[in-house]
């Protein structure tokens, strides 16, 4: 399967004392009145990393959808070399990058795209649950999928491997496909994951601040992580739907594209069935 063919556009938002350049897609525009998807990537995505998914997505629940890339990744302002990413790097993607994107695109309560519905990957998944802990009116749903909470054994093992990988194999150049500057995205990610301070990175303390509906999904043959994570999340946010998913890995949406997005199409419509 091929990458999304359609470019992104780039939309300039401050961050860090600095403007960066956003790259971003919107997925069927003329259904702005349908609840607005907003897709937020794994820790090596972007927008051409999602595939054909969050297209297909939007057609089977019949929404508008937006695809970004972050800072760092995709098409967007590249990380220089020499700057590192901080244990809190999520942190200030959900509470700073993430609203500026918003203010600029006009997205949000009374805002000409509305309150978004956020469905995130791995990395993704746990800027959407900072971002709907931080600013739970602005939120109307969060679907995640592979969601990290707490870091595990697990996680870092598998982490270092990737590391292996990239050094040693073809991985670099088919990730290069999908980054202005691969070695950016790459070190930045994997970096900060390996990095003995981050092992303390913890979400549980503001995981109750969540007010909106949440689907959280794991792979039984995760490789990143466990059902610990999303079972933590039904634990502080007892509103969760959890789906565990048989013969899925990493990526629930590549390996059990079906069920989930039958599951997740049913959440978003169980909170917007009056909606045309």
């Amino acid at each position: 399967m091929q990458p999304m063919s359609m470019p992104g556009s780039l939309v300039e938002i401050p961050f860090d004392n600095r403007r960066i350049q956003i790259e971003y897609q919107w997925l069927r525009p003329e259904r702005a009145q349908r609840p607005l998807v907003v897709f937020l990537h794994e820790g090596l995505g972007s927008v051409s990393m999602w595939r054909d998914f969050p297209r297909d997505f939007c057609e089977a629940g019949d929404y508008c959808g937006l695809v970004f890339s972050r800072y760092g990744y995709g098409r967007s302002t590249p990380r220089p070399h020499g700057e590192k990413w901080r244990p809190d790097f999520m942190h200030r993607q959900a509470r700073e990058a993430l609203p500026a994107l918003f203010d600029a695109l006009e997205i949000g309560p009374g805002r000409a795209h509305g309150t978004p519905w956020l469905l995130g990957h791995s990395d993704g998944g746990s800027i959407a649950l900072i971002h709907a802990a931080s600013f739970p009116e602005a939120v109307a749903g969060i679907t995640v999928l592979a969601p990290h909470i707490v870091v595990e054994d697990l996680s870092v093992r598998s982490i270092a491997a990737t590391r292996q990988a990239y050094l040693e194999t073809d991985l670099r150049e088919r990730l290069a496909r999908h980054h202005a500057d691969v070695d950016s995205a790459f070190w930045g990610w994997n970096d900060i994951w390996l990095d003995p301070e981050f092992r303390r990175w913890d979400l549980r303390p503001l995981l109750s601040g969540i007010q909106c509906p949440v689907l959280a999904v794991q792979g039984e043959d995760d490789e990143y992580g466990t059902m610990a994570q999303i079972e933590g999340i039904h634990r502080y946010a007892p509103q969760t739907t959890l789906l565990k998913l048989a013969r899925c890995g990493h990526s629930p949406h590549r390996d059990q594209k079906d069920p989930l997005t039958l599951a997740a199409v049913r959440h978003i419509n169980a909170y917007t069935s009056n909606l045309k």
